[in-house]
């Protein structure tokens, strides 16, 4: 080798040792960037025996970021439906403080029991009414917290939507440049991680798969196959409905016209945040109404009155519980919708507007005189008020939307239905656990294998600082050799 082709090998040297050592200050300068991976110089050697930087690469493991990406939407998916069931069960409360409907039956059974022990007196009278107007109130503030819980869903819904797309027009620039650059040779190593990072913040809103191309190109598709971006991005699409009543229907959202979450669609997505959010809605809530609206329902039938005239012709009416489809009686062992957000104790019994408590004693609360059962006046009449314990704890049918026995008494059907809301939250919180230590271990793994680690970037640099004292010194020789040879020649 002559002493111009080694100095050519020794400066290639000096050059690739300075793009390493810019390589390696890269990673140490993103060290504790968590969507950061270790970047890789690819060395070669030229045809005169000296080295240059090729290419620079990253550790890539796309099987492990598959797994991130899925524990990422399953984790999001059912911290969303914890959070709703969270709130939901302020409707069942603390049981210490006996605040959820099947509390409130119970009290409600122990009053008029008292109040059958001594009818005639006025203040146990007012108790049960007072027990009853709280049972109402009860079921009413727990329709309103159903129905809040399913609007905020909505809003999230929508703040998921308006995310999930902006993160589609980011990841549509990023794609663009790496496709650029991928072709013209330049490094994209960091663009690639900036879609990583795209791409898991989509994964966090809706389940996704992608399908990687030439030129470093890349498809994404929801879990269940549409299309979030191929080339361009998709609109995702989703109408907000800004209040909500028990029958109040939740729009979908939609991808080129396939629904994806919400409604019914075979191409639903599987996971993701607007999936938890679509099945509180959906599911979760409208079964929690319902049995709800089965409860309130029960209440209308075990305290209604019938016709007591010699020759009866009236129809059954509501009596101390009512609605606004009064005097008719809701269907029997049908779901009434929206029946737990409009039931009231009635008007005629209620001493706070203008009632009389001992009619719940001597029936006539419905208004008509044919609805007396105490037609002697006497004050120790108790068999309309044993009536009512005895209906209290009969076997009623409910109808099965409420997916809880669909045969019980009323308080055992609330109580089922607490505990069937407590079992809810418990699976869902004990999905949600799992799923984040899914999530923690994937994105653990996924660190390890292509993470940046100090110790090693420290060791790299100290091998760049040898290459580099190795460079110079041959430099530095040659350098004298040619001295030597410019002095012996003249």
């Amino acid at each position: 080798m002559s002493l111009s082709v080694g100095l050519d090998v020794a400066l290639s040297g000096l050059s690739t040792a300075a793009e390493r050592t810019a390589i390696t200050s890269r990673n140490v300068a993103r060290a504790s960037d968590a969507g950061a991976t270790r970047k890789i110089a690819n060395i070669t050697t030229t045809s005169g025996g000296g080295v240059h930087v090729a290419s620079v690469t990253r550790a890539a493991n796309s099987a492990l970021l598959d797994r991130l990406l899925s524990a990422s939407s399953a984790s999001a998916g059912q911290d969303a439906v914890v959070a709703s069931l969270d709130r939901l069960d302020e409707t069942v409360a603390d049981p210490e403080f006996d605040a959820s409907p099947a509390a409130m039956i119970r009290k409600l059974n122990d009053a008029i029991q008292q109040y059958a022990v001594a009818p005639q007196d006025p203040v146990r009278a007012q108790s049960a009414i007072a027990a009853a107007q709280n049972l109402a109130e009860s079921l009413n503030s727990a329709t309103r917290t159903v129905q809040d819980v399913r609007m905020q869903a909505d809003a999230s819904m929508a703040g998921s939507v308006n995310n999930l797309n902006t993160l589609l027009a980011r990841f549509e620039a990023v794609n663009t440049e790496i496709v650029k650059g991928t072709r013209s040779g330049a490094d994209v190593t960091d663009l690639l991680d900036q879609r990583d990072a795209l791409l898991r913040g989509m994964s966090e809103e809706v389940g996704i798969r992608t399908v990687e191309r030439d030129n470093g190109d890349m498809a994404v598709f929801t879990d269940s196959g549409v299309t979030l971006f191929d080339v361009t991005a998709r609109a995702v699409t989703f109408d907000r409905t800004m209040l909500y009543a028990a029958d109040t229907i939740g729009n979908p959202v939609y991808v080129d016209g396939v629904p994806i979450a919400g409604g019914a669609g075979v191409m639903l997505a599987g996971s993701g945040r607007l999936t938890g959010l679509a099945a509180v809605r959906d599911n979760i809530t409208i079964t929690y109404q319902n049995q709800l609206d089965e409860i309130a329902r029960g209440l209308v039938e075990a305290f209604a009155e019938s016709d007591q005239s010699a020759a009866p012709s009236l129809p059954d009416a509501p009596g101390l519980f009512t609605y606004p489809g009064a005097p008719a009686m809701p269907a029997s062992g049908t779901l009434l919708v929206g029946l737990a957000g409009s039931i009231s104790i009635n008007p005629n019994v209620d001493p706070n507007q203008g009632g009389n408590p001992a009619l719940l004693r001597d029936g006539g609360i419905a208004g008509d005189p044919a609805y007396v059962y105490n037609t002697t006046g006497g004050s120790a009449y108790a068999d309309r008020l044993n009536q009512y314990v005895s209906q209290l704890s009969q076997a009623r049918t409910f109808d099965p939307a409420a997916q809880v026995t669909s045969n019980a008494p009323l308080g055992g059907f609330a109580s089922s239905s607490g505990a069937w809301l407590a079992e809810t939250r418990k699976t869902a919180t004990n999905s949600a656990n799992y799923a984040t230590t899914l999530l923690e271990r994937s994105s653990d793994a996924l660190s390890r294998e292509t993470g940046i680690n100090m110790d090693d970037e420290m060791t790299s640099l100290l091998e760049l600082e040898r290459a580099y004292q190795a460079s110079t010194r041959l430099i530095t020789t040659i350098d004298n050799m040619l001295k030597s040879l410019l002095a012996t020649t003249g």
